[in-house]
Formats: C-alpha cells, sequence, structure tokens
C-alpha cells in the first residue's frame, strides 16, 4: 500500500470548506486538476454516491462514496480497477481561525504500490494543485470578493 498525504491550512470556516466539496459538479471551476465531473447518482452526496471524474493525464473513473460524515469533516471515495483501488481522503478540522485540510491518496491492490511509484510526481502536483485551488476558493468566497474584482481568482497556473 502507498499513501500520499498533504495538508493545508484554509482561513475560512470548516462549513465553508465542506460546501464547496460537496459541491462536485462545481469542482471544475476551482480545481484545475479536473476538467469534468459527471454525477451518476440523483440527489446530495450520500454514502454509495458514484461520480464520474475526468482528468488530465488519467483515464476516467467512476469514485464510489465510502465514508461522509460532516460532524467529524470526513469525506472518502474510491475507485478501482483490475488489480488496484485508489481512496481518496478529504479531511477537514477547525483550527480556530481557519481549518486544517487533509487530502490523502491512497493505493491498494496487487498493483497498488507499482501504480503508485509510476504516478508518484503526477499525485504530488495534483494533490497540491487541488489543495491550493481549495484554499483559493474557499478563502476568497469567505471573504468576497478584494475592491475591482471582476470574478473568482483562477487556481489554474
Amino acid at each position: 500500500m502507498a499513501v500520499f498525504r498533504f495538508t493545508v491550512e484554509i482561513i475560512a470556516p470548516q462549513e465553508r470548506v465542506w460546501a464547496v466539496w460537496m459541491d462536485i459538479e462545481q469542482w471544475p471551476a476551482w480545481n484545475p486538476v479536473v476538467s469534468s465531473v459527471t454525477r451518476l447518482d440523483p440527489g446530495p452526496i450520500t454514502v454509495g454516491s458514484r461520480t464520474r471524474i475526468l482528468q488530465p493525464k488519467l483515464m476516467p473513473a467512476v469514485w464510489r462514496v465510502t465514508e461522509l460524515d460532516e460532524a467529524t469533516g470526513v469525506f472518502t471515495w474510491a475507485t478501482s480497477r483490475p488489480g488496484v483501488t485508489v481512496t481518496g481522503t478529504h479531511l477537514v478540522d477547525n483550527i480556530g481561525y481557519g481549518c486544517r485540510v487533509t487530502l490523502l491518496l491512497t493505493y491498494s491492490g496487487l498493483l497498488g504500490p507499482f501504480l503508485a511509484w509510476s504516478l508518484k510526481e503526477l499525485n504530488w502536483d495534483y494533490l497540491t494543485k487541488e489543495a491550493t485551488g481549495l484554499r483559493q476558493r474557499c478563502e476568497w468566497e469567505s471573504a468576497g470578493p478584494p475592491t475591482g474584482s471582476r470574478g473568482l481568482p483562477s487556481a489554474r497556473p
């Protein structure tokens, strides 16, 4: 098993971060590593909900929610292919002036360690960009647009 972990502090309420995460269809607007999102189930996100995600340099993947608890700030989902399961865990903890967000990617299965090793640089790049985009989206929306702003700051380089 291989695990990639990236943590960032966000000066925004935990509830704001959670709301941005749960609005999955809007991820491409702030997450530069998500090209498109298609919810496969109607209604709110719940355990068992499925979402198809397209990302640059990766094959399309269907992610199924395996854990979802706003009270503890945990959102986990997984996608599988023969020989490998990739689990994405999103954690948000209140730290008083804002929150601490931890993003984890865990590779398991027979091919998990090999795939994790071969995608190591891409994983770090994507985790960093996702966390940065999330921070920009949440902090900007919590503080409101700066004077003269015409739109959301772009998380894309």
